[in-house]
């Protein structure tokens, strides 16, 4: 199973498109939404549904749900299986708590989880500019075997719309999770510029 947590940073739809992906290529998914993502993702996805809709939307694309605040569900014991853990976008406050280990909820919990039994965590900060402070707190998880992956997309395949930016980020995130995909355009490819 690939865990995927949406936590309440802006670029949801990087979220979106990631669970679209694994769904087509036929991963088992189990998806945390956070309260504050809840907030953005009503403010920054299909305007014209609901946020009871877009929640909907985004649960049916996965195989399992958990709730953020159910610190005793399953998946906050290192017992739990999972393969990978991607939060995205991840936000500074979530990247903070991870880094000094605060497991308040279950998304900071299961990445608690992820880097102690040295499982795959992936995460996808969007944020700019960095204080010094986000920086140091990437370094400690980047030293501890988490990846972090910055919703910072390529533009040497000459993204034509929003779409290819978000999927060369998507493409980049199944590349680390060793997913053969075709999100986006790779330098070098007979199909490029």
């Amino acid at each position: 199973m690939i865990l995927i947590a949406i936590t309440g940073a802006s670029g949801v739809i990087y979220a979106k498109k990631l669970l679209e992906a694994l769904k087509k290529y036929k991963k088992e998914i189990g998806l945390i939404i956070s309260e504050n993502a809840k907030k953005v993702i009503d403010y920054e996805l299909n305007n014209s549904a609901n946020l009871d809709e877009k929640i909907d939307y985004l649960k049916e694309l996965a195989d399992y749900y958990f709730d953020s605040k159910d610190l005793s569900s399953t998946i906050n014991s290192g017992s739990f299986r999972f393969e990978s853990y991607v939060i995205v976008p991840c936000s500074m406050k979530t990247l903070s708590a991870i880094s000094n280990g605060y497991g308040n909820n279950a998304i900071t919990r299961v990445a608690d989880v992820a880097l102690k039994e040295r499982r795959d965590l992936i995460l996808v900060p969007r944020e700019t500019p960095l204080r010094t402070t986000h920086i140091e707190n990437m370094l400690k998880i980047s030293q501890e075997g988490g990846i972090i992956l910055p919703a910072m997309p390529g533009f040497y395949h000459n993204p034509k719309n929003i779409d290819e930016m978000t999927n060369f980020i998507v493409g980049k995130v199944l590349d680390i999770l060793k997913i053969d995909n075709a999100e986006f355009k790779r330098w070098g490819t007979k199909d490029k510029i």
